[in-house]
């Protein structure tokens, strides 16, 4: 009976904690696997970039202001013009690749992250972005 009582108890420690499950799956869970795995590289873990090499995130009028322009810059590689030419000698990559939803959950994380307190973006404003570029 014991040993039972061991295994059981072994089997529910190792379910996912359903909060932690829910979190992950939120659009800002979303957000922070996608910033994890394709801009720590360049911006870092706490947003603060690399001085002169990579922007700093961290209340960035870029990350912060218009989601749009965000969102062109992060999907197209197009310099917003809150970012002047020349500061920054490395390109943005292109992320052409994510769903808006998902490019909107990236955004969404940055714009909330790292102390930026901006609104949320949706689908449809990566989209709109997306399709109104040249």
């Amino acid at each position: 009976m014991v040993a039972a009582a061991g295994l059981l108890g072994g089997c529910s420690q190792d379910q996912e904690d359903p909060a932690k499950a829910a979190a992950a799956s939120s659009p800002l869970g979303l957000g922070n696997r996608l910033y994890e795995s394709n801009c720590v590289a360049c911006h870092q873990a706490d947003g603060r970039g690399i001085p002169g090499v990579y922007p700093s995130l961290l209340e960035s009028p870029v990350a912060l202001g218009d989601p749009k322009a965000l969102a062109l810059w992060v999907i197209k590689g197009v310099r917003p013009a809150a970012l002047p030419a020349g500061r920054y000698p490395a390109q943005m990559p292109q992320f052409g690749w994510l769903k808006p939803a998902d490019a909107a959950a990236l955004l969404t994380y940055v714009r909330a992250s790292f102390g930026n307190h901006a609104p949320a973006v949706d689908a449809a404003t990566v989209t709109q972005a997306v399709e109104q570029s040249p």
